[in-house]
């Protein structure tokens, strides 16, 4: 049996995509490297991209529209001190490499950059940690279809109250090759699927919504039956208990946020002032705290972009660089923050293996990969129970965050209004309303239940977003602003 080294293997899929039809190879690489290095210069990379993209859409009990596209292409980028020079093309040539690396070089800027040394071509170490295959040819069109209509049959038959159902599958092949002025080449053969859910439920002339999903970086066989009917029930189950909330009491109560996708609070509300180019230009609330007290004791919050399988992780990032799990807080202390090779080097930190950016269109910034908090030794009952006044928040839906202040509104899909220990009803119209850094230290207790989202996040910022994953376990924050209805 012949085995293949899978950094090799993956190299040689990104070359034979998108170098040798186009009639490039290492030479041509190193050829526009050696083009933008003729001026001053302190970093140069080029990123080869081809993704392949499926989606399936069921509504009314129809498959209404399905969409295919190819795209590819190449990003050439020159850094200079805090200076970017970005030319991009979706013509993969010699011819338009060259230009595009002409074109960058004109970034140099004379006594506060210095040229980069050529050194000897290097494969970059990377990680397996998703399979290298097509998501995409994972099913053929029947089983697709079939899948989604499975989805509608489900939810119709769980609660006669179900009046609408909405699903969507999605598919995507992505492959991709760096070459950096160090010499460094690195490729990545990434898939990424997934299951949409949405049901409305209507009860006495009122509707409510109820979703749920799931996916990550596997084929599409990945969604079986008693994963399809876990999705249906959860989004169903959602649709009812809206219909049965009240309006949401206003005011600053106890909140305990449920395990898994409401670590999307945590994302928004610290996440993005972690990242390094925030901090390096002193725009982030958490600038300059290195070794100081940011959280409550027991609050350790990790970025890991090397767990199988999830829909943040990457073999590399979109630098060349080798994903880490890199811890952000420990015990309440601040340790790092999230780095890209620029903010790293600017910073005088080593990079994190966090530089992501959307596609070969756009640069790379500090990014997350997969954020969440770690368990405590709390059982998630005796956290609910502890409440004497309070909301149950087990889901959120869209929020917002100001990263210099780290002021945050958030709003609850679902919560439950707690009396004395009790789950009394669920409510409506819930908004969380706080301050990132200081709502991290108001966390009084922390379950043993810590669970990652179901794989469905993507990430926004300054116009780019890429996949992500959240995390988190049953947490009990006090004193937190909650805006309602009631």
């Amino acid at each position: 049996m012949i085995s293949h080294e899978p950094t090799l293997q993956r190299l040689a899929i990104a070359t034979d995509l998108l170098l040798t039809p186009f009639g490039l190879d290492e030479s041509h690489l190193i050829q526009a490297l050696a083009e933008i290095r003729a001026h001053r210069v302190d970093d140069a990379d080029l990123y080869f991209q081809y993704t392949r993209s499926e989606g399936w859409s069921l509504e009314e009990g129809i498959v209404k529209t399905g969409s295919f596209s190819i795209d590819q292409g190449v990003g050439v980028r020159a850094v200079s001190g805090e200076k970017t020079a970005f030319a991009y093309s979706d013509d993969i040539s010699l011819a338009s490499l060259l230009d595009a690396a002409h074109t960058v070089r004109t970034i140099s800027d004379a006594g506060q950059s210095r040229r980069v040394k050529a050194v000897a071509h290097r494969v970059a170490a990377a990680r397996s940690l998703y399979p290298e295959l097509d998501p995409i040819a994972s099913l053929n069109s029947t089983a697709k279809v079939q899948l989604l209509e499975k989805v509608e049959k489900l939810a119709r038959a769980r609660d006669p109250r179900i009046v609408q159902v909405m699903a969507g599958l999605a598919g995507e092949y992505d492959v991709v090759l760096v070459a950096r002025a160090d010499g460094t080449l690195a490729a990545d053969v990434r898939p990424l699927v997934r299951l949409s859910v949405s049901v409305i439920a209507e009860q006495a002339g009122r509707r409510e919504v109820g979703s749920s999903g799931g996916g990550g970086r596997f084929g599409l066989d990945y969604f079986d039956e008693a994963l399809i009917g876990q999705y249906v029930q959860q989004a169903v189950d959602a649709a009812l208990t809206n219909l049965q909330a009240r309006p949401a009491p206003a005011g600053e109560l106890t909140v305990v946020l449920g395990p898994g996708w409401p670590g999307v609070l945590l994302h928004e509300a610290i996440g993005h002032g972690l990242e390094g180019d925030f901090n390096r230009k002193g725009s982030s609330a958490f600038s300059g705290r290195i070794g100081q007290r940011v959280a409550a004791k027991g609050v350790t919050v990790l970025d890991d972009g090397t767990l199988s399988d999830r829909r943040g992780s990457l073999n590399i990032d979109d630098e060349g660089q080798t994903t880490q799990r890199n811890v952000l807080i420990e015990d309440g202390i601040l340790k790092g923050y999230m780095q890209d090779a620029m903010n790293a080097r600017l910073m005088k930190v080593r990079p994190t293996g966090n530089g992501r950016r959307e596609s070969y269109a756009h640069v790379p910034m500090p990014r997350m990969t997969n954020t969440y908090m770690l368990g405590g030794k709390t059982r998630p009952e005796e956290i609910v129970a502890s409440i004497k006044r309070g909301l149950y928040a087990t889901n959120f839906g869209g929020g917002q965050v100001d990263i210099t202040s780290g002021k945050f509104v958030f709003s609850a899909s679902e919560a439950f209004w707690v009396e004395n220990g009790k789950i009394q009803y669920p409510v409506k119209g819930a908004t969380l309303v706080g301050n990132g850094p200081d709502a991290l230290t108001r966390v009084s207790m922390i379950g043993d239940d810590m669970r990652l989202d179901s794989g469905v996040g993507t990430c926004g910022k300054e116009g780019q977003s890429v996949p992500v994953g959240v995390g988190q376990p049953t947490l009990r924050i006090d004193g937190l602003t909650v805006g309602g209805t009631a």
